[in-house]
């Protein structure tokens, strides 16, 4: 029996695919859970449909998120903390101040989880912070902490 199936069930596939599975499973298993309809052409054209808007949301963040980086690409962002002697910082630079920074030059919220910082920034100089965006996009921003006067 054919079916399009309404959630991602796990072994079996994703949301909005259309697979052959036994009546049993179909009938039994599936149908009472609301995982899957029927394969009738409404429901395939339905799913194409779907599909179609998934693709299409997916390529616009992934082109939003490109533009995120461009932008980003050659604006360092500069950070004042109070340091010691030996160029070690009293406090540190973290995910979230980095993506306090982002939103203020892009003029546009942005995520802290999108900021992939291993441990905080606890020394002065230049540091490289990757950025991890969706869509898959991956970038880097230049971080400059400077001491405090």
């Amino acid at each position: 029996m054919k079916v399009v199936l309404e959630r991602d069930v796990p072994g079996l596939g994703k949301a909005g695919e259309i697979k052959n599975v036994s009546n049993g499973y179909a009938r039994n298993y599936l149908f009472p859970r609301k995982l899957a309809a029927q394969a009738t052409p409404a429901a395939i054209k339905a799913a194409h449909a779907r599909q179609k808007a998934k693709k299409a949301k997916e390529e616009r963040a992934r082109e939003h998120s490109q533009h995120i980086v461009t932008r980003l690409q050659d604006k360092p962002l500069f950070f004042k903390a109070k340091a010691g002697a030996t160029g070690h910082l009293y406090g540190s630079v973290t995910s979230a101040d980095v993506a306090q920074a982002i939103e203020r030059v892009l003029g546009e919220p942005f995520d802290k989880r999108q900021v992939s910082l291993e441990h905080p920034i606890r020394e002065l100089g230049k540091h490289m912070v990757e950025l991890k965006l969706k869509g898959g996009v991956h970038g880097q921003v230049k971080v400059v902490v400077d001491p405090e006067d």
